[in-house]
């Protein structure tokens, strides 16, 4: 595990996220509407966290459903909030499931924080079924120089950031020597206003846990400041990286 990566507690910060963090709206459109969930189909996400994304697919579709994570204290807060998920502990390069158990293998925000990126593909390609699909929902590095209001109150996240996440096109290759077909792109995006400071100052983002702590002070004084003039405009953007098994 690289130094960065090391020095997050994920089970520490798990009712942080679970109290600040939401579900992108448009991920979940297109992740219902692209890979045609319903009822019958066999969602895994890979990496859910406190489990926003897999229970509300649920909640929506009545999916069969699945999230796995490895920080214990993060799986707890998941099963509680949707009892109707499996949510098991489990790596991204180790998925503990039968070959073609899936319809659908997603994660978001979770890519960089995996070790061994192409063993994570050539597993979520084994767990699929012919005809499945993988999203990876990520950030790309125009992205990560561009979040608002991160990056103008918090500018030293953006080579932390940069070091942290994969390049597209290196998931492209990943995706395909796994033996994934029909590769292809989508940006989402969504604008919100901020009237609160609260999920930075509890820093429900990984990115500030690896700045100094006099970088943070600095861009909490400043956030602060300039929420005490009236609420600022953030904008939320992912790159959907999609294949098909």
């Amino acid at each position: 595990m690289s130094p960065l990566k090391s020095r997050i507690d994920y089970n520490q910060i798990a009712f942080d996220y679970a109290r600040h963090r939401r579900v992108h709206p448009e991920i979940i459109s297109e992740l219902v509407t692209a890979a045609n969930i319903n009822s019958k189909t066999r969602v895994l996400e890979v990496g859910c966290g406190t489990g926003n994304y897999i229970n509300t697919l649920q909640e929506i579709t009545r999916c069969r459903s699945w999230g796995i994570d490895p920080h214990e204290q993060m799986l707890s807060i998941a099963r509680e909030s949707n009892p109707n998920v499996t949510h098991l502990s489990g790596s991204a390069e180790n998925l503990d499931f039968p070959p073609e158990s899936f319809d659908l293998v997603f994660s978001v925000d979770v890519i960089h924080h995996v070790n061994d990126r192409e063993k994570h593909y050539q597993e979520a390609y084994r767990v699929l079924a012919k005809g499945g699909r993988i999203c990876t929902a990520t950030d790309s590095e125009e992205i990560i120089r561009n979040r608002m209001p991160m990056t103008v109150y918090f500018p030293e996240t953006v080579e932390v950031e940069l070091k942290r996440y994969p390049r597209i096109a290196d998931l492209r290759e990943y995706m395909r020597a796994a033996g994934f077909t029909s590769l292809s792109e989508t940006l989402v995006s969504y604008r919100y206003t901020l009237t609160d400071a609260g999920r930075y100052r509890d820093k429900a983002f990984s990115a500030l846990h690896l700045i100094s702590d006099e970088a943070f002070q600095r861009g909490m004084e400043r956030l602060e400041r300039d929420l005490q003039r009236g609420p600022i405009t953030g904008v939320s953007r992912y790159i959907l990286c999609w294949a098909v098994r």
